[in-house]
């Protein structure tokens, strides 16, 4: 009986080595694949950038001299300004590697050339230009050109998936809550203000009103019964705005 016990302890014992050396080998094919199509898009990258580059000044020519304002005095001089800056920030594209720091910076240069404009007209042309070194941008992130942010990669990795799915994500992920947290960012709710705004009653939204307060997104003045966002709501909030804005920019 008890060589018996020994075996199946030993046959447990060796399945779970077994399980883990199929997930070191499988993590270990996943790493070499990835190594190998970054290597593979490595030299795609080098082989073509300089034809992507070409590409996109033969395209800004086009659009340029399409879409810019032609009863202007100042046509000439700043087709030849854009095309200059285009052709220089093209080159990047050649480069490799993008921070960006350096993306901002010709942003910020071209915000700077726009106040320079002396005509309301102007906005026509800048807008056109900025299209096109949007453009170019997207083609470097495509192309994996740009380097991303060190201390974003870091927070990335650092931040653990489920609890910030199930703590922060999923209690906004949905319209009605969405609404409820929104509605006392601005100030306290009563439990009948919150059903009027939703259009949801009783169980149902005492239901999305606990999901909210178990997830400390707001809670409930128990002198008055009504309900107001907690500092948590507010960040998240604060956030969900921020990323819209820039999104939508």
């Amino acid at each position: 009986m008890g060589a018996a016990l020994g075996t199946l302890a030993e046959i447990r014992e060796l399945k779970t080595e077994i399980t883990g050396l199929r997930t070191d080998l499988k993590r270990f094919v996943e790493r070499a694949n990835q190594q190998h199509l970054d290597a593979v898009l490595a030299d795609v990258k080098k082989d073509y950038a300089g034809v992507f580059a070409a590409h996109q000044i033969s395209t800004a020519k086009d659009d340029l001299s399409a879409r810019m304002v032609d009863d202007c005095s100042r046509h000439t001089t700043c087709y030849a300004g854009f095309m200059k800056f285009l052709e220089n920030s093209a080159r990047h594209i050649s480069d490799g590697e993008v921070t960006d720091e350096l993306i901002e910076s010709y942003r910020e240069r071209v915000k700077t050339l726009r106040k320079k404009g002396p005509y309301d007209k102007c906005d026509t042309c800048f807008s056109e230009f900025g299209r096109l070194f949007e453009k170019q941008v997207t083609l470097m992130k495509t192309l994996g050109i740009c380097q991303k942010n060190p201390d974003l990669e870091e927070v990335v990795s650092e931040m653990p998936y489920e609890a910030v799915v199930k703590d922060i994500l999923e209690p906004v992920a949905n319209t009605q809550r969405f609404q409820i947290v929104k509605a006392v960012a601005t100030g306290t709710r009563t439990f009948s203000e919150i059903s009027q705004l939703t259009g949801l009653k009783g169980g149902n939204l005492l239901f999305h009103i606990r999901k909210l307060t178990d997830s400390g997104m707001i809670l409930q003045r128990h002198d008055r019964g009504d309900y107001i966002i907690t500092d948590k709501g507010y960040k998240t909030m604060a956030a969900i705005g921020e990323l819209y804005k820039v999104l939508s920019a």
